[in-house]
């Protein structure tokens, strides 16, 4: 498949030919792309996606790579990369809409800075809020679930459409937006009108909690397992005397057992093989079955 000929004249500005995506996935693992986009607006995404479709490419659309595992003979197709490009942000009142390529940390300050409440849970939630929508990231009890009221979306032909809240089907770690083949490209939140000093306090104290017991330091795709009901799966790994456990470069925590961290030179079978290592560990030790909450993606 000629994919420089298929995207020759692409107004989008980066096309990049086998491009290794342990460039683009904060675990840094991943074989190359066939090819690799980053759109600017979505006039880019949308042309994109028509040649794609009218030409029969995979296409395979990525965030910043914060909760993405790509495997080591890396993606066929095409490859779009949305973060940091979709970076609008338009106010009115207490409602703000975010292109989907905003990182969560930067919509979370700049509700702070508006002394809007609702989304201090997000501030030190690595990825894009077009990514967390899609999964329904959450943490310290808050999760999108609770701030957005819509999404605009855009389909594998280019055609955009708006999705409700009600629409999503939110839960734990899911929405219906997951296998859907929908691209997000701006949320809508709703937040609550707060104090600028007590919104700052809370955002602190997730951030230092973060630091203090995450392993921020080695590249990782953050929470390695869903939380299983009653239990948290870093409690369980640890109990299970899986702390430490390493495969080749990649090394369950030593810091957050919950974790999954690349020690040099991991590839994606190491982390593949890890995770079904502490998956039989721990059902075999405590009943419990471990349900992966990374995204993987590619070629074995």
């Amino acid at each position: 498949m000629d994919l420089q000929g298929i995207f020759a004249g692409c107004t989008a500005k980066e096309l990049l030919l086998e491009e290794p995506m342990a460039k683009h996935t904060s675990f840094r693992i991943g074989g190359p792309a066939d090819m690799l986009a980053q759109p600017g607006n979505e006039a880019e995404l949308a042309e994109l996606l028509k040649r794609a479709a009218h030409h029969a490419v995979p296409v395979t659309l990525v965030g910043n790579g914060s909760n993405l595992l790509v495997r080591d003979k890396g993606i066929r197709g095409l490859v779009i990369k949305l973060s940091n490009l979709f970076s609008s942000i338009t106010v009115d009142g207490n409602v703000l809409t975010f292109g989907s390529g905003i990182s969560l940390a930067m919509a979370s300050k700049k509700a702070a800075s508006l002394s809007l409440s609702g989304l201090e849970f997000a501030v030190g939630i690595p990825g894009t809020i077009g990514g967390a929508v899609y999964m329904n990231a959450g943490a310290y009890d808050g999760e999108m679930a609770k701030v957005v009221t819509s999404v605009q979306v855009m389909d594998r032909q280019g055609q955009s459409s708006q999705l409700k809240a009600d629409e999503l089907d939110f839960s734990y770690r899911h929405t219906a937006l997951q296998n859907s083949g929908l691209i997000v490209t701006s949320v809508t939140v709703s937040l609550q009108p707060g104090e600028a000093e007590s919104i700052k306090a809370k955002m602190d104290d997730f951030s230092q909690r973060r630091i203090a017991k995450q392993p921020l330091e080695l590249p990782s795709a953050g929470s390695m397992f869903k939380r299983p009901v009653g239990y948290f799966a870093g409690t369980l790994i640890e109990q299970t005397g899986l702390k430490g456990y390493t495969v080749g470069g990649a090394q369950v925590s030593t810091k957050h057992a919950g974790f999954v961290v690349n020690v040099g030179g991991a590839t994606a079978k190491d982390v593949l093989q890890l995770i079904r290592d502490v998956q039989d560990r721990v059902l075999a030790v405590q009943g419990v079955q471990l349900e992966p909450e990374v995204l993987v993606l590619g070629e074995e």
